[in-house]
């Protein structure tokens, strides 16, 4: 299938509600280079350069979007992340997000794609500065690696953006996909980076924004 080998190939070549106007990062410091914008005034996380990656912990206020501003899609590109967890994520998701503009403005725009493993669902979205428009409710798919009872799951997701349409991904698998026209205008090109939902304790590696023509 094209899809299937697209995902390979991506694997091969590397392997976030309320009104949101909190602008900056957490009081720690980031990694340079790097941005957070929080859902809520005071939020807090960590976010820190660990290994080839990055490691997040952020609090029951913490959910949070992080980019760095080198990391632009433009035409037909791919996202890609793979995100490890070793503690219980309740019913927090994570994932990575694209479309992004104007994100430290009441204007930020991006389409976000989390999945949940405490029970294996996935999500997609899109936000409009306080506004959340439902394109995928949290819905089950069996992509997506559930944690096992120490807390422990692993997903590698990707967001390619195809000349027509989008296809979301999750461990080398299309769970939707859906044409641009289908998406009623909302932005798929612009800031791609990780979103990271509540009280989650994650290690993100192989985070890459490939733009392909």
């Amino acid at each position: 299938m094209r899809y299937a080998r697209f995902i390979l190939a991506a694997l091969v070549v590397v392997a976030p509600l309320g009104a949101q106007q909190q602008q900056g990062n957490n009081k720690a410091a980031l990694p340079a280079g790097w941005m957070s914008r929080f859902d809520h005034a005071g939020g807090t996380a960590k976010f820190a350069v660990m290994g080839p990656g990055f490691h997040v912990t952020s609090a029951d206020d913490g959910a949070a979007i992080y980019y760095s501003a080198k990391d632009i899609g433009t035409g037909v590109y791919s996202v890609t992340a793979k995100f490890s967890q070793s503690k219980p994520s309740g019913h927090e998701g994570y994932g990575i997000f694209v479309g992004g503009s104007n994100l430290q403005d009441p204007t930020q725009s991006y389409i976000y794609f989390l999945v949940r493993p405490a029970d294996g669902y996935f999500l997609i979205n899109h936000r409009a500065g306080a506004d959340v428009h439902k394109i995928v409710d949290w819905t089950a798919t069996p992509a997506t690696n559930k944690q096992d009872a120490s807390g422990a799951a692993a997903n590698a997701l990707t967001i390619h953006v195809a000349k027509d349409s989008v296809h979301f991904i999750a461990n080398g698998k299309l769970v939707k996909g859906f044409s641009k026209a289908d998406l009623k205008g909302f932005n798929v090109g612009g800031q791609a980076g990780l979103r990271v939902n509540h009280m989650l304790d994650l290690h993100v590696g192989e985070f890459s924004v490939k733009n392909e023509k």
